[in-house]
């Protein structure tokens, strides 16, 4: 008689590991645009953001890892420059009352460590005011805001807050 034998196997939950700076995507979407920010969340965890941790005057990958990336399926305008439909790498150089805001037309860059050789494939710039806010945005955040003509691109981390507006052509 053949017996039955429990070998006592433990099922074993493998989860990935947590990441500290976790990728995040934001969109718009309307009858004819379409918008896409993805981009690395970066949290403050009790530190000192804007003038320490990220420091001011010096080019940010505007998130955490990979540099943050911006899709556009139509051309838009910033500032009344034409920006064409395709995919950017967003760079910033905060400071203390703007920041500079950059898009790339390089992409798959991981952090801001290369962007000096890249510097050459920017296709706009665009001087941010910088916004101080009663909340405090644990979580470095992006999204979108709807306007009349177009959407405010946000980005807010800490009491900070900085508005990209974009219209629609």
């Amino acid at each position: 008689m053949l017996g039955i034998v429990q070998l006592g196997w433990a099922q074993k939950v493998v989860k990935p590991p947590r990441k500290l700076s976790p990728i995040t995507m934001t969109t718009f979407k309307n009858e004819r645009n379409y918008l896409k920010v993805t981009y690395g969340q970066p949290s403050k965890r009790g530190r000192h953001v804007f003038g320490a941790l990220i420091p001011f005057g010096k080019i940010w990958r505007t998130g955490a890892n990979e540099a943050t990336e911006i899709t556009l399926i139509n051309d838009v305008k910033i500032n009344k420059k034409r920006i064409k439909a395709g995919t950017y790498t967003i760079f910033t150089i905060p400071g203390k009352d703007y920041w500079t805001v950059i898009f790339n037309r390089e992409l798959g860059q991981w952090g801001a460590f290369d962007y000096p050789k890249y510097k050459d494939k920017d296709a706009l710039r665009y001087q941010a005011k910088v916004l101080s806010i009663d909340e405090v945005y644990e979580a470095f955040t992006i999204f979108f805001q709807e306007r009349k003509k177009g959407v405010n691109l946000v980005m807010t981390w800490s009491n900070t807050m900085i508005i990209v507006p974009i219209d629609f052509v």
